[in-house]
């Protein structure tokens, strides 16, 4: 007998029907099941008998599912808890996604996708008893390395994708653009059961109604003009994986309600198909939108948007974690040297100053792209003041830091002064010779004496 059929699964509902179907169903694949109708009978088994799964009902005249949650992460830490809810309930259910249920699944219940996912979780929970000190979500061989920091937002975050990633749930990761949600979506995949199987990356972002539809469900040959060959979509191509798709909240209400059939039956037809396809997919949604804002226009369905936040990840801005930029640029820095075989070795503390007070609106991404260029235009060891791009070194609306330091001569200082002058105001030399406070030929003079090109 496998670790897996030991297992103790509780079947919880009122009806009779449905229970003794699930455990027959689940009794056949070799688990040890226990069919019982109300919470009381569940919770005595819970605090006297050892319990691996619990599949409850979410909230019937005799069943409290959230009670049985809580009470079976308290005595069984280890113990898993799938919802059964009614369509009505969806939005209850989420919350017992966040409070621990590893998954949710909506009546009238789909014994094959219930037997798939109780297999999926108690897998996950032998693998993790099995080997819990290799489990690491934010693995650097991933590619991972423009997701780090120690602050407690992001420490937070790291927790949120430990949660999730084993599981089956969808997961809605929100955040300005920029701040690396689609790292975030691959290290839950990367850390999951399906690491080994494909990611599939799809962004809505401007995409047409018809370009959309077919990306996501492919399409038959001649199914329109310029279709000259069968294309399989998104989700065909991300079976037994993870499909990633960003800017959810572009997708038209068309399109909407083709994945909301996908993620609750597992099956549809390519555009201009008949057959009907069945697929194995784990989806990771992410917006810079409010959906709620959105479900009030009617811009988005809301039904799509309860099913999309199993569990809701909130990357905060940088601008909200600032603590997290020395280790950034650190990290950034050496990764640039990497690529560009250059040998900067840091930055100085009055750049990163000026690092720290800026509110980087484009976010993580923006500070990369900054230290990459930086990196690969100095010609110093460490990243200076003068090496900064001119929005970030302003102060106010028209002054303009430059770098001089003890230890440099007067005439390396007023050089200079003259450089980054000449720079702010885009060579126009009369126009800096004023702000220098000296006379146009003065400067013209100066400039050639000091060779400034």
């Amino acid at each position: 007998m496998t670790q897996l059929a030991t297992k103790t699964i509780l079947v919880v509902d009122e009806d009779e029907i449905l229970r003794e179907s699930i455990a027959d169903a689940l009794s056949e694949e070799g688990y040890n099941v226990i069919p019982l109708n109300n919470s009381n009978r569940a919770l005595d088994w819970i605090k006297e008998k050892q319990v691996d799964l619990v599949i409850t009902a979410l909230d019937t005249p005799t069943i409290d599912g959230m009670k049985l949650l809580n009470i079976a992460q308290e005595k069984h830490p280890k113990a898993n808890v799938i919802i059964m809810a009614n369509s009505t309930s969806v939005e209850y259910a989420v919350e017992a996604i966040k409070a621990g249920a590893h998954d949710m699944q909506i009546k009238p219940i789909n014994i094959e996708k219930l037997k798939i996912s109780v297999g999926k979780i108690l897998k996950k929970h032998l693998i993790l008893a099995n080997d819990i000190e290799s489990y690491h979500p934010l693995d650097s061989k991933y590619g991972l390395t423009g997701f780090v920091g120690n602050s407690e937002k992001m420490q937070k975050v790291y927790r949120t994708i430990a949660q999730v990633a084993p599981v089956m749930t969808t997961v809605l990761i929100t955040g300005e653009t920029g701040t690396g949600k689609n790292l975030v979506a691959r290290a839950i995949h990367h850390s999951s059961l399906r690491k080994d199987k494909p990611f599939v990356e799809l962004s809505c972002a401007a995409l047409s109604e018809d370009i959309i539809e077919s990306e996501l469900f492919g399409h038959e040959r001649g199914a329109f003009t310029s279709a000259i060959k069968t294309k399989k979509g998104k989700f065909e191509q991300a079976n037994g994986g993870t499909l990633f798709l960003n800017e959810v909240s572009d997708i038209s209400p068309y399109t909407q309600v083709k994945l909301l059939r996908v993620l609750e039956d597992k099956e549809f037809e390519r555009v201009g198909g008949m057959e009907t396809l069945k697929v194995d997919v784990r989806l990771i949604a992410a917006t810079n939108k409010n959906l709620e804002k959105a479900i009030e226009d009617g811009r988005f369905r809301g039904d799509l948007y309860y099913r999309l936040h199993g569990v809701t990840i909130e990357l905060p801005p940088l601008r909200q974690r600032k603590e997290d930029i020395p280790t950034l640029v650190e990290t950034f820095i050496r990764d640039a040297n990497r690529v560009n075989k250059t040998s900067v070795k840091g930055i100085n503390d009055q750049a990163m100053q000026f690092l720290l007070e800026y509110d980087w609106p484009g976010n993580v991404r923006e500070l990369k792209n900054c230290i990459e260029g930086m990196v690969v235009m100095t010609k110093k060891a460490f990243i200076g003041v003068n090496d900064l791009p001119k929005y970030i070194r302003r102060i106010g609306d028209d002054k303009w830091v430059v770098d001089i330091h003890v230890g440099m001569s007067a005439r390396d200082a007023e050089k200079e002064l003259i450089v980054e002058t000449l720079k702010y105001t885009n060579n126009n030399k009369a126009w800096a010779a004023k702000i220098l406070n000296m006379g146009l030929r003065t400067l013209f003079r100066k400039v050639k004496e000091y060779n400034i090109n």
